[in-house]
């Protein structure tokens, strides 16, 4: 009996032995294929967004000077705030949904654009409370593990030195 469980174990047979196989292909993808995808995903639904408030370079959509000035409310402490200079806020936000984004598909200052991006993250978060488990959970994750792993090394951070940590 005890051969039996140190076989198991060990990746001797039946489920554990499955288990210890598919743990030793999936630890043969590369970490930095990982990150690449990290990134690209925290990317693709910033750059969406971003995208739909600009008319044209440098010009908000109406759509955003709407939102931003009648729709969109802060939601602090149980009470709701209109934004603060609602053009300035659209006008940072488009930018940032569009620059940020950009920089993480290249892996250009990763670390940075991935603060920048959970930053934005929170702000969403006080506008919108109930996306926190569909969304803004798993925004602020890939975020964080941008943050704390960086770009990996396929990206432009590594290409230019500033992969301290891989």
């Amino acid at each position: 009996m005890a051969n039996a469980t140190q076989a198991d174990l060990t990746g001797g047979g039946g489920l554990s032995g499955l288990v210890h196989w598919a743990n030793g292909m999936l630890a043969c993808v590369p970490r930095s294929l990982s990150l690449l995808l990290l990134r690209i995903a925290l990317a693709v639904p910033f750059l969406k967004s971003g995208w739909l408030k600009w008319d044209g370079f440098l010009t908000l959509s109406a759509g955003a000077k709407y939102v931003f000035q009648e729709e969109f409310k802060l939601h602090i402490l149980g009470a709701e705030y209109s934004y603060p200079f609602p053009l300035t806020m659209a006008f940072l936000a488009g930018l940032g949904e569009i620059i940020l984004p950009i920089l993480l598909i290249l892996g250009l200052g990763t670390r940075f654009a991935a603060f920048g991006l959970l930053g934005m993250t929170v702000v969403i978060q006080l506008t919108v409370p109930e996306g926190w488990a569909n969304f803004h959970l798993p925004w602020a994750a890939m975020a964080i593990a941008l943050i704390v792993f960086g770009g990996g090394r396929l990206s432009a951070d590594q290409v230019i030195g500033l992969n301290r940590m891989d």
